[in-house]
């Protein structure tokens, strides 16, 4: 008599937390951030879309319990908060006041 087939292991779903699915989004919006920016006439919006990612994984890490927060999670909580906070804040400022460039 044959032995029973053994049962395939228990599959992982890929992310497998909520932070994780965010992370996803985050990096899609930065992607079409990089798009504009490379392809579009106006590359200070390009530069805000990736600016307004980085503010929101700041916030989504500030807010998510460490359990949830998946790939947001590299740092403590307040080093990935000050760290993605502060660039994004650079982000927008630069855009904002560097000089347009004669063509």
């Amino acid at each position: 008599m044959t032995d029973p087939l053994p049962e395939p292991p228990h599959r992982r779903r890929y992310p497998s937390t909520i932070g994780g699915v965010l992370y996803i989004l985050v990096l899609a919006a930065m992607a079409v951030g990089i798009g504009i920016t490379w392809h579009g006439p106006d590359w200070r919006l390009g530069i805000r879309v990736v600016a307004g990612a980085l503010a929101a994984a700041a916030l989504l890490r500030l807010v998510l319990p460490q359990r949830d927060a998946g790939m947001l999670a590299v740092r403590p909580r307040v080093v990935d908060v000050l760290l993605a906070g502060s660039v994004s804040v650079v982000l927008f400022v630069l855009a904002d006041n560097i000089p347009d460039q004669p063509s």
